[in-house]
């Protein structure tokens, strides 16, 4: 009897250590599949603003203007930007950054926009875009030390520049992520940041959820570790919010009013999360979707914008 039973403990055990081998390597390769997904890098086709677009103009007018190509290294990567000087000659500028899986070119629109309102602009491929370097994409974690050694390039360049951060999703993170670093060149001014998330563990559970209806556990915290591996850091390392619980720049808060993809309850966190006395606005576009306030309304957009950068950074 005792060694049916010791035979039976251990057909049990075999069948636990079993399962548990087999969803060791379901998860393996579940994490491998989504971190090639979210992180690593891809060079299809971006998608650029529709002919139909209200906003296409500003793309054709900006593909009029003499461009420059820039580049610096930073963190072991060449990295490559456009830029444009003002019609008259100003020492102010606008770096535009853009979002996941776009490069510089898809931020023309906003360019020109900034160009328009009489600002230098400078227009960065993000790491692992366009026509910087790298493999990996950092969703603002990493990135926030590239805008930081764009805006060193060109204070270094003109000692009277005063600089604004603007940026789009990914890169709107990017430039709140950047606000409370102590390296940041005083020569910066303000920021304004459209649709940005307020942490990229949130938006990533988020995404993996309402995309791939993937719980955060296992599948997020495996991702996350894959990326500690790869990267050197976890999603909940990355945080819009931290940062600008002690920014002190002016800053402008952009978002769209449906917004599902980057979902517009985060927009309130992160204006929630400013640093107390740091002057804040909130611009909320009714019916827009993720990225689409520009395009939704551009007066008011505009308007909005152009108010702002006069308060905190104004073309004389």
């Amino acid at each position: 009897m005792n060694f049916i039973m010791k035979n039976k403990k251990k057909h049990f055990l075999r069948w636990i250590i079993g399962i548990f081998v087999a969803l060791v390597i379901i998860d393996v390769g579940v994490t491998l599949y989504f971190y090639k997904v979210a992180c690593i890098r891809n060079d299809s086709p971006v998608t650029q603003v529709a002919t139909v677009s209200k906003n296409y103009h500003l793309v054709q007018d900006f593909d009029k203007l003499s461009v420059k190509t820039e580049t610096i290294k930073n963190g072991g990567l060449k990295l490559d930007a456009w830029y444009v000087p003002a019609t008259v000659a100003t020492n102010k500028t606008v770096i535009v950054v853009h979002g996941f899986r776009q490069d510089k070119s898809a931020m023309r629109q906003y360019g020109e926009l900034f160009h328009q309102l009489g600002y230098n602009v400078l227009m960065p491929d993000n790491r692992a875009a366009g026509d910087s370097q790298g493999k990996f994409i950092s969703y603002g974690y990493k990135d926030k030390t590239d805008v930081i050694a764009w805006a060193k390039m060109l204070t270094q360049q003109n000692s009277q520049v005063h600089i604004t951060l603007f940026g789009l999703s990914m890169g709107a993170a990017t430039v709140m992520m950047a606000s409370d670093q102590p390296d940041l060149p005083s020569s910066v001014k303000n920021i304004i940041e459209d649709c940005g998330y307020s942490s990229v563990w949130s938006e990533i559970t988020y995404q993996g959820w309402s995309g791939y209806h993937v719980p955060a556990f296992p599948i997020v915290y495996s991702v996350s570790a894959e990326n500690a591996i790869r990267q050197g850091w976890f999603f909940q390392q990355a945080s819009s919010t931290s940062a600008l619980a002690k920014d002190k720049l002016p800053i402008l808060l952009i978002h769209g009013g449906t917004d599902t993809y980057v979902p517009t309850k985060m927009v309130y966190e992160n204006y929630k999360a400013v640093k107390k006395g740091t002057p804040k606005e909130l611009l909320i576009v009714k019916g827009a979707a993720h990225a689409r306030s520009f395009e939704t309304d551009p007066t008011l957009y505009r308007s909005t914008v152009s108010k702002f950068m006069m308060k905190y950074n104004p073309v004389k």
